[in-house]
C-alpha cells in the first residue's frame, strides 16, 4: 500500500485556512456589545470598580480609597486618564468630577485621552462623552461604566 502524498498546494491551502480563522477569530466579537466577552484589543480585563486603591506603602487612604489626583490636575472641559487605575476623571463644569471606567466597551481597549469634550479610544475611534459616558461616536454601542470616586478638600479619591 503506498503512503499519502501530500503535496505543497495542500499546505499552503491549510496554511492559508488556519491563518484566515484565526483572523477572523482576533478580528471580530462574534456580534456582541457585552464588554467582557468577545475579543479584546490589548487583553487588558474590565476594571474593577468595587475596591478601594492604597496609597504610597500600601496603606488604605482616609476616605477608604486612594488618591488619584488633586482637583487642579483635572481640567475643566476635559479629564485625565489614570491607566493603571483603570479609571478616567472629568471636570465637565467647573467643580464636578465624574469618574468612569477607561475599558472601552466596543473590545476593552483602555481608553487613549480626553479631548474636545470626549474621552477618546484609539483602538477603533469610539468616542464617549465627559458629561455622562454616553457614546457620541461608534463603534462602540454602550456607555462607559460609572466609576465611585470622592472629593475631599482638594483631593480626588477612588470610593
Amino acid at each position: 500500500m503506498s503512503e499519502p502524498v501530500t503535496t505543497r498546494r495542500t499546505l499552503l491551502a491549510a496554511a492559508g485556512a488556519a491563518g484566515l480563522a484565526a483572523s477572523l477569530a482576533a478580528c471580530g466579537d462574534g456580534g456582541s456589545n457585552d464588554p467582557a466577552g468577545g475579543g479584546t484589543d490589548t487583553d487588558v480585563p474590565p476594571a474593577d470598580q468595587t475596591t478601594g486603591g492604597q496609597q504610597d506603602g500600601g496603606q488604605p487612604a482616609e476616605g477608604g480609597g486612594s488618591e488619584l489626583a488633586k482637583t487642579a490636575d483635572i481640567p475643566e472641559g476635559g479629564g485625565t486618564v489614570f491607566k493603571d487605575q483603570k479609571v478616567v476623571v472629568t471636570q465637565p463644569t467647573s467643580g464636578e468630577y465624574k469618574a468612569y471606567s477607561a475599558v472601552c466597551t466596543h473590545q476593552n481597549c483602555l481608553v487613549a485621552e480626553v479631548s474636545d469634550g470626549t474621552i477618546n479610544c484609539a483602538c477603533h475611534g469610539s468616542k464617549f462623552s465627559i458629561t455622562d459616558g454616553s457614546v457620541t461616536a461608534g463603534p462602540a454601542q454602550q456607555a462607559l461604566p460609572a466609576a465611585n470616586i470622592s472629593v475631599e478638600g482638594d483631593a480626588i479619591r477612588m470610593s
